[in-house]
């Protein structure tokens, strides 16, 4: 169990988390290993088999603490809260946004143009970094193409259009991946993009860290009272954090496939901290793990300069930022919600 920020990340697989006092206590074979105040805590995140008592559920609810849970690999099974407070006008107009076709068109649009333009500068930075010609070639010529998927970007109409145009842009993307990896080790061989399950250890860390992405967005967007199910690029469905997903958008290349990128290239992970399951979806162990929930928290804590705001943030607080812009378009004191473009 380790605290980062305000999120608690439990990873040894056997904890049992109880309540003692006003803290939370990590049992490992019934011995107590570590004590944490929930004062302070934002969220619990218990990755595999992680279970706890009633009474730690209870204290965590009346003290507005999520426990989230995540499987093995990463991928997002359920999140546990109290009473959801927030402002009832705003997403009055959320959900009035998300019936009107011309609405859900221009926010689709707006996070779009943030995961098309962020996924091109990955590239060409990659371009300028990478030792052989032909690979920095490669990948110019992805981001090229990137460019004439934002041109007609802005000339989509419905969000039909938008998503077609999102999934020639992911294609090439994804076609030119391979070329950011630097590493000749054969286990991060890199085929394509798979999801459930993931089917090798680069897909394994990219998943586990859109995880974690989509959680953290996911607490922004309720903490400004925006519900994070209903979206415009990812529509409704029952259990899916559609709005967070759209956020998350414009967040996926930057931050979680650059900072894989980094593990992988600068050999902080390894493929022999990955393992394959019975039916063949790959997990990391448990060192690995903590390893990237580390390198994770240390990169929220850098800091930048928010592009639309002009103001130097950590990295952690932009999709708060972004979902505070969203609230005030919504609100409308903004006439467009400006997605983070990154420089």
């Amino acid at each position: 169990m380790k605290r980062h920020l305000n999120t608690l990340f439990v990873t040894t697989q056997g904890t049992y988390l109880a309540k003692e006092g006003e803290c939370l206590v990590a049992l490992v074979d019934d011995k107590p290993k570590v004590r944490v105040p929930v004062a302070g805590i934002e969220s619990v995140v218990c990755i595999g088999g992680i279970s706890h008592s009633p009474q730690a559920l209870e204290h965590c609810a009346a003290n507005g603490v999520a426990l989230t849970h995540l499987t093995e690999e990463g991928r997002f099974m359920a999140r546990l809260e109290g009473p959801i407070s927030g402002n009832v006008l705003v997403r009055r107009t959320q959900y009035s946004y998300a019936d009107r076709p011309d609405r859900t068109a221009d926010l689709a649009r707006a996070f779009v143009t943030g995961k098309l333009y962020n996924a091109r500068m990955v590239l060409r930075r990659g371009a300028r970094e990478r030792a052989t010609e032909s690979a920095a070639a490669g990948l110019v010529a992805a981001g090229d193409k990137i460019t004439h998927a934002l041109r007609r970007l802005e000339a989509a109409k419905s969000v039909d259009d938008i998503r077609g145009i999102e999934g020639d842009a992911a294609a090439t993307y994804w076609a030119a991946f391979p070329s950011l990896i630097a590493t000749d080790e054969p286990g991060f061989a890199f085929a394509g993009r798979s999801r459930r399950p993931p089917l090798d250890p680069v897909n394994a860390l990219l998943s586990f860290l859109y995880t974690l992405l989509v959680h953290d967005i996911r607490s922004a967007l309720e903490a400004t009272g925006l519900d994070s199910q209903v979206g415009y690029l990812h529509r409704d469905r029952p259990g899916r954090p559609g709005l967070a997903l759209d956020l998350m958008e414009e967040f996926r290349s930057v931050i979680a496939d650059r900072l894989a990128l980094t593990l992988i290239n600068r050999g902080q992970v390894r493929a022999r901290g990955f393992r394959r399951l019975e039916g063949g979806g790959v997990v990391m162990d448990d060192d690995t793990r903590r390893a990237v929930v580390v390198a994770w928290q240390e990169r929220k804590r850098e800091e930048r300069r928010h592009p639309y705001l002009g103001e130097t943030a950590a990295i952690g607080l932009f999709w708060h930022l972004q979902a505070l812009l969203l609230k005030r378009h919504l609100r409308g004191d903004l006439d467009g919600y400006p997605p983070c473009l990154w420089r």
